[in-house]
């Protein structure tokens, strides 16, 4: 099989978050190994040079002036949020002059400065998701998913997430069976899909001080029961209205949202990993009938379980 090589672009900047470039960087690595010279990988800088992470560790960059790039891809960081280091890459952005342009994190705030997200939906991480959304009102911000493609423009929540969309961008060019060999190989346990909500990093900890840890526990054991917000907020001994207030504050989303997140997170693993009936699984795991589960796939992965499992081969 013949393979066209795409030039990949990742863009850097002083202060970049380092994840955000190697994530993207290991997967288009891994994807060349299983169909060898698909990708050439480009790091890229306003003035190129050594350019200092976060962390620390450095990158050595070319000039964001040379090339010419199927993909670019630009990482987030804390000064992604500076306006004053935006300007030599949002005008060199500005130009749109390949196949697809990516924000990983908040990377999506250079996009979004340039002009390339005007109209679309788009995600960041969700603690600039309310920052971002008052500097670029224009842009349909949907804070809850792990990556959003609209077009050929695609960003992604935090950080880690660089990894899921790198991933979906694989799997869009070379297809569903070297992404998953790339995923695999790279020990990714599941390979998120977009419409999965980034703040079950949140659910996992129980909230950002973990106050909901033994709650979230009691219902993933209890997922095909009813969820009612009264019967949480018995559970936590709170008051609905005041168990409500604290867990949208906690965690970033409502009791209802969650507890779906939890079913389709338990339904997806079911459909990907074993050959149960689907109506079988929409029972186990709260949905009550296929039908409901599969109009929430759906919304949540833009796919049928039906299709999801073929897509893993299950």
């Amino acid at each position: 099989m013949t393979t066209m090589r795409r030039e990949i672009a990742i863009v850097v900047f002083p202060g970049f978050q380092l994840l955000d470039a190697a994530g993207p960087v290991a997967v288009f690595e891994m994807a060349n190994r299983f169909r060898p010279d698909s990708y050439a990988i480009n790091v890229l800088a306003p003035a190129g040079g050594v350019v200092r992470s976060s962390s620390g560790v450095c990158l050595v960059a070319a000039p964001i002036e040379q090339g010419r790039f199927d993909t670019v891809i630009v990482s987030g960081g804390n000064m992604a949020q500076v306006e004053e280091s935006q300007a030599g890459i949002v005008a060199w952005l500005g130009c749109d002059a390949w196949r697809r342009t990516a924000g990983v994190c908040s990377g999506a705030f250079f996009l979004a400065a340039a002009g390339l997200l005007d109209g679309r939906r788009a995600t960041t991480h969700w603690a600039v998701a309310e920052r971002f959304q008052l500097l670029y009102p224009q842009v349909r911000l949907d804070a809850d998913r792990m990556f959003v493609r609209d077009g050929s423009v695609w960003t992604s929540a935090g950080i880690s997430a660089g990894i899921d969309l790198a991933l979906a961008l694989v799997e869009d060019d070379l297809g569903p069976g070297i992404a998953r060999r790339t995923a695999q190989q790279l020990v990714v346990h599941q390979r998120r899909h977009g419409g999965q909500s980034q703040y079950s990093v949140l659910v996992e900890q129980g909230g950002k001080t973990g106050r909901f840890g033994d709650l979230i526990g009691w219902m993933r054991a209890r997922i095909a029961e009813p969820m009612t917000v009264e019967r949480l907020a018995e559970r936590a001994a709170m008051s609905p209205r005041n168990f409500s207030r604290a867990f949208v504050t906690e965690i970033g989303a409502t009791p209802a949202k969650v507890v779906e997140g939890l079913r389709l997170e338990a339904a997806r693993i079911a459909v990907e990993t074993s050959h149960l009936n689907l109506d079988h699984i929409a029972a186990s795991t709260g949905f009550g009938d296929s039908s409901r589960m599969r109009r929430a796939f759906v919304r949540a992965f833009g796919m049928s379980p039906q299709s999801l499992r073929r897509s893993a081969g299950a």
